[in-house]
């Protein structure tokens, strides 16, 4: 396990993403911009938290991404069972401080944010199934197509943008668990290509 830890390079990559995400969910969590609407008269409104839940997913991806051939493919080592630990239990971690945050500043962009990692890093892990290239492209791409084009006017969404979506809404909240479940499940079954 020590080879794992020390090529998915949790110290270095993974551990200060997630004290990004903190802080940076800390300090901006009612911070929001009005944006230009491409597909309304109307603008939209981006809350900085509706982008912090990339720093997990690129972090995330980055720490999946990085390979040990000679050590990972053989048999015996269970690979994919750490790479899904510790994809659950970074977004756990993130999406509990966002929690956290929320509740000790009353923020509902906080509580967003924490449902919103579980929906993109499911879509990073399902991208990344795909292609290792789509895990990065895949929540990067959501987000600013939802922050663009997912409002019907200033603060409705569309129902398709998830992540824009108010935090107590329930049917959005079980969605992105199960987009994040079925991102967990082909973490779990996907062979992992090396990348170049």
């Amino acid at each position: 396990m020590i080879w794992w830890y020390r090529g998915r390079r949790l110290t270095a990559i993974v551990l200060p993403g997630l004290l990004a995400f903190t802080l940076l969910a800390a300090v901006a969590h009612g911070e929001s911009v009005a944006l230009p609407g491409l597909v309304t008269s109307g603008g939209s409104l981006l809350f900085l938290m509706h982008l912090t839940p990339l720093i997990v997913t690129g972090t995330l991806a980055h720490s999946l991404a990085q390979r040990l051939p000679e050590s990972e493919d053989l048999s015996v080592r269970p690979v994919r069972r750490y790479d899904v630990t510790l994809a659950l239990l970074t977004v756990a971690v993130a999406a509990s401080a966002a929690g956290v945050i929320g509740t000790l500043a009353d923020s509902a962009p906080a509580y967003e944010a924490a449902r919103n990692t579980l929906f993109l890093a499911g879509l990073m892990l399902l991208g990344g199934a795909v292609h290792p290239q789509a895990a990065t492209v895949a929540p990067v791409a959501w987000v600013f197509i939802a922050a663009f084009a997912g409002y019907r006017d200033f603060r409705r969404p569309w129902p398709w943008a998830v992540t824009l979506h108010p935090a107590g809404y329930v049917p959005t909240f079980l969605f992105c668990l199960a987009v994040f479940l079925c991102g967990l499940l082909a973490l779990r079954h996907t062979r992992r290509r090396p990348t170049s």
